[in-house]
């Protein structure tokens, strides 16, 4: 049970990891010279490198907000899974932990499904997805498995 419990530790801090560093790092869309992410644009001219804030769309700030709102669901999943295992009675489940780690997966989806629509409209067609934007799809599936093991989960000695 101790290592059934710490495997689904592990899998819940590396998605919420993989939420960190998608939602941070500068490289949702990357090209030679120039990289967008859901905060700035960067390009490399002459040696230089100068960053201009993303735009003020609605579409990049429902990104940014359904990110962030990733990130929160996920910390406070895995705090009440923290509590609970604390404080559930035997044979209970982690309904709740379950329902706010897949809701973080709800949430990283639709920034990404927004951000796959909406990006041909905002960066050049030479661009390519970057790093960034591949580990939010990665978190997805991570967040969605985690939150159906906490919920299938039920507390034992």
């Amino acid at each position: 049970m101790l290592l059934l419990l710490l495997g689904i530790i592990i899998l819940h801090v590396a998605a919420l990891v993989l939420l960190f560093v998608s939602t941070i790092v500068s490289v949702w869309t990357t090209e030679n010279t120039y990289t967008s992410d859901l905060w700035t644009n960067c390009t490399t001219s002459s040696g230089r490198y100068h960053c201009d804030p993303a735009s003020s769309g609605e579409w990049i700030q429902a990104v940014q907000a359904l990110m962030i709102l990733s990130i929160i669901f996920s910390l406070l999943s895995l705090f009440m899974f923290f509590c609970q295992l604390f404080t559930l009675q035997k044979g209970g489940r982690f309904f709740l932990t379950g329902i706010f780690q897949i809701l973080a997966s709800l949430f990283v989806m639709s920034g990404a499904i927004i951000y796959t629509v909406m990006n041909p409209e905002w960066v050049p067609e030479t661009s390519s997805f970057g790093f960034s934007y591949i580990l939010a799809w990665v978190a997805f599936p991570l967040a969605f498995i985690s939150g159906l093991i906490y919920v299938i989960l039920r507390k034992r000695e």
